[in-house]
């Protein structure tokens, strides 16, 4: 039995470690998401190096199954069958959903605001990009709340250690892109933000599922801002269901601290790479001032 990524197994694959000829049972979870996030060459790649469709059986789980993905594994698949298992409810009924209507300068006030007022708990932050992970979290730090982003960039070291120091109660806050949605086993979540409400509708029932999990209650918070307030209608028509609308006061949102500047790499400090003058005395920067005349 292998169990890995689709690179990684590619990567083994092509060290003659192990062959694939006589793979009987392929399986692919996050079929969606296998298909969706660039995999389709990895995976075309890793079926052509196994015996044919009609030769061994291929089983794909996915939570949602859009057309266009549901062709592309009908590609793959011989005599294919659909098994589909519904719930009568998209979301369960232990999340407490709500959504706000702020401006775009009133979120992060709203944001602060927001989680000041939780008494306790594991907060996950929900952004559609990495140059917004990164100004929630500067702007959470910037304001004394124990913040980390987990976002694609972040190395898999790290993301790991993040997530038991948030498991263990070292840290209250995750800021984080869709990679945090679905694929990671992340416990105790008690509160769930929308930041930015996601594009597909999709993506909101993977978000808010994370927490409200073993039986647990959650609260899944939404700012339907100037951006993607457009995006609502189509998640209520997803989950079948209006969200609960809340209100706020723009004149009681708070007056927030500067954000924290980005951490500096190595090279950015003075005295790394890029922080050398050309004109020091290092054999480096005699090269150039010779060069140049």
């Amino acid at each position: 039995m292998l169990i890995g990524t689709p690179g990684r197994i590619i990567d083994f694959f092509k060290q003659r470690v192990f062959s694939l000829k006589h793979i009987r049972v392929a399986v692919l979870d996050e079929a969606d998401r296998m298909f969706d996030l660039g995999f389709i060459g990895d995976i075309r790649y890793l079926f052509r190096a196994m015996p044919p469709a009609d030769q061994r059986q291929c089983l794909m789980f996915s939570a949602t199954f859009p057309f266009k993905v549901t062709e592309l594994a009908y590609e793959h698949m011989n005599d294919a069958e659909t098994i589909r298992i519904d719930d009568d409810h998209k979301t369960t009924d232990r999340v407490r959903q709500t959504v706000y209507y702020p401006s775009n300068a009133e979120k992060l006030p709203l944001l602060v605001k927001l989680i000041r007022a939780m008494d306790d708990g594991h907060v996950i932050v929900f952004v559609n990009t990495r140059r917004a992970a990164d100004l929630v979290e500067r702007t959470l730090r910037g304001n004394d709340f124990d913040a980390a982003m987990l976002a694609g960039s972040v190395p898999q070291k790290k993301r790991q250690r993040l997530l038991e120091k948030f498991h263990a109660g070292e840290l209250r806050i995750l800021v984080a892109t869709d990679v945090a949605a679905r694929g990671l086993h992340i416990p105790d979540v008690s509160h769930v933000i929308n930041f930015d409400l996601p594009q597909d509708a999709a993506d909101y029932v993977h978000r808010i599922g994370r927490t409200a999990r073993l039986g647990a209650t959650g609260e899944a918070i939404s700012f339907a801002c100037e951006d993607y307030a457009f995006h609502l209608p189509e998640i209520e028509t997803y989950i079948d269901q209006t969200i609960e609308l809340e209100s706020h006061d723009a004149a009681e949102l708070p007056k927030l601290e500067r954000a924290k500047p980005p951490q500096s790499k190595p090279q950015d400090r003075p005295g790394g790479r890029s922080g050398r003058r050309s004109g020091g005395g290092g054999s480096g920067s005699g090269r150039r001032r010779r060069s140049n005349g």
